[in-house]
């Protein structure tokens, strides 16, 4: 296998590469100037620098490559600008489908998000025959994620091997670039948390993330979607784990919803105009949680093999990687409210 990963060296990129390293593949990594490298160093990788934006970056990177692991985009629920989800989670998926359909691959895994699978009113557990309508949409994130899936399935229709995956939420070590989940978890170590939203929330480990990605390039079907997801919890089990594995104690204020929906509200603001870094607390994170987030990941139990470990043992080597960071002097966690 000569794949090309875009998005190589974030959360779920990194494991992956690592993980077609470890079965033989000859692996390409496209990533944005300036992108951070160090979670695939050390391996044979080559290491190609370019925008999913940029169409002759792509083809370039797409040079004698016959599978496509296509995960760059921005995975955070807010962004400065805001304009950026559009143009690289939407437009970026589809310059990069549509050079991919000039060469002759044999797969094509397209990383779509569990967010938008998300429906208006709390109900049982989803799975993927959820029919997401771009009015459901939470948010700009939640907006461009659905497009780029719609042109997955498109490319699919039109004949391209794409089979969409549908992460949950990735935990476990290696977060360098803070995602979501990554900087909630920092941000309790540091003991900066006070207070939580309740929530029920689907977690996996990132690694299993990662092989589950390897699984649906095997395995998988074409023009089908596959949920990669782990174990649902309340933030209150999740924020218990924790405790457990790192002797700091829960949070103990459970914040109403509407409290916390201010607080956010004026946190993305102050983020918007003043500080443009992320806030701890998103609107979009609480009105996807607000709607309830099990998932039911029986698809990928049994068409994939998925098996993802327990979440503790996430949780246990996420502890141990994030303590070792903040050893070297590299955290900065912030924050006093927990949300999704």
């Amino acid at each position: 296998m000569r794949a090309l990963v875009t998005g190589g060296a974030g959360f779920i990129g990194a494991w992956l590469v690592r993980c077609l390293h470890e079965q033989g593949a000859e692996v390409r990594v496209l990533e944005r100037p300036g992108a951070d490298p160090r979670a695939i160093e050390g391996l044979p990788v080559e290491w190609v620098e370019g925008d999913v934006r940029d169409r002759d970056a792509v083809r370039r990177a797409l040079a004698d490559r016959d599978h496509l692991f296509h995960l760059a985009g921005n995975p955070n629920l807010w962004t400065y600008p805001r304009t950026e989800f559009e143009s690289v989670n939407h437009q970026g998926t589809r310059r990069v489908l549509d050079e991919a359909a000039r060469r002759p691959l044999a797969r094509i895994v397209f990383t779509s998000t569990e967010s938008i699978l998300v429906g208006r009113r709390p109900g049982g557990p989803i799975d993927e025959n959820a029919a997401p309508e771009l009015e459901d949409m939470v948010g700009p994130y939640c907006r461009s994620k659905l497009l780029a899936e719609r042109a997955a399935f498109a490319a699919a229709r039109e004949g391209q091997p794409v089979v969409i995956v549908n992460p949950t939420l990735p935990v476990g070590p290696g977060d360098r670039n803070r995602t979501p989940p990554g900087r909630m978890i920092e941000a309790f170590l540091a003991g900066r948390i006070r207070g939580y939203v309740e929530a029920t929330l689907n977690f996996v480990d990132v690694r299993d993330v990662a092989e589950g990605h390897v699984l649906a390039c095997l395995r998988g079907s074409p023009g089908r979607r596959v949920i990669l997801g782990g174990e649902d919890l309340a933030l209150s089990a999740f924020f218990a784990l924790l405790s457990a594995e790192s002797g700091i104690p829960a949070p103990a204020y459970r914040v109403p919803y509407a409290v916390a929906l201010a607080y956010a509200f004026c946190a993305e603001r102050v983020a918007d105009w003043i500080t443009h870094r992320p806030p701890l607390a998103s609107v979009t994170g609480l009105r996807l949680a607000r709607r309830g987030m099990r998932f039911d990941c029986a698809r990928a139990r049994e068409e994939l093999g998925f098996a993802p470990r327990p979440v503790r043992e996430s949780i246990r080597d996420a502890v141990r990687w994030y303590r070792e960071r903040a050893g070297a002097g590299t955290n900065s966690a912030r924050g006093a409210l927990a949300c999704p």
